[in-house]
């Protein structure tokens, strides 16, 4: 059986590649490939230009002084004799340097569970303009993820789930970078997606901040976030 029968079509083989979830016999499988299979190629730009975005979002983590020579190392005993002699684009080369991997190391949880989502839909769904990882501020994990099909409507989907406290709720906000104050999008049950229609407000654009904060079971008496911040992110356009 060959790697793409075991991972189904090569859109979701070129994601797993993207990621590094595929085991080294398999990985040096795709990159024999990635010799001369031109739509293989294209798959795997088009999953490393989707995560691009991430590297903006990371806190760069000092890794420890064992850890990279450990995976030097090893990425050295994994790499195929010989690679393709084609010109390697800009973006790739941002994408598989190890300055841009040490940035976005802090939020490989979060990209995994978002590219499990991006793989899950079929190929002619289309590709979301906007997309918003939702971290928990103290912790920074994720715990949800605010996809768009269209800048008018977007979707909540938890990433896991959320005790909230008796008497409590979650309450959804979204705020652009010019306008007066936050404005609510009701309230969220945990760990059950939504879909909410954006057309009483402006479009959505790159930057827009996103956030889940704990009010009373009715919601905020003020019309304005009044609780504490349980998750929070802003839009990256993908």
């Amino acid at each position: 059986m060959s790697v793409s029968d075991q991972h189904g079509d090569d859109h979701t083989l070129a994601g797993e590649y993207v990621l590094g979830t595929l085991s080294p016999s398999e990985r040096q499988a795709v990159e024999a490939r990635l010799t001369h299979d031109e739509a293989l190629q294209e798959a795997v730009m088009s999953w490393e230009e989707r995560f691009a975005p991430y590297t903006a979002l990371a806190t760069p983590v000092p890794p420890s002084e064992f850890l990279w020579p450990r995976i030097k190392r090893s990425l050295s005993a994994q790499a195929p004799a010989h690679r393709p002699e084609k010109a390697v684009p800009e973006q790739r080369r941002l994408i598989n340097s190890l300055p841009v991997w040490r940035g976005v190391a802090g939020l490989g949880l979060a990209a995994a569970l978002v590219m499990a989502i991006m793989l899950a839909r079929p190929p002619a769904t289309p590709t979301p303009e906007y997309m918003v990882v939702l971290l928990a501020p103290q912790s920074q994990s994720a715990g949800w993820v605010v996809q768009a099909s269209s800048r008018q409507r977007i979707q909540l989907i938890p990433l896991g789930t959320f005790e909230v406290p008796e008497g409590k709720a979650l309450e959804f906000w979204t705020k652009a970078d010019d306008w007066q104050a936050p404005v609510s999008l009701g309230l969220v049950a945990p760990g059950e997606p939504i879909s909410v229609d954006l057309d009483a407000l402006p479009p959505l654009e790159d930057n827009q901040l996103f956030e889940l904060t704990l009010e009373e079971a009715s919601g905020s008496a003020t019309g304005l976030p009044t609780g504490p911040i349980e998750f929070i992110g802003r839009a990256v356009e993908i």
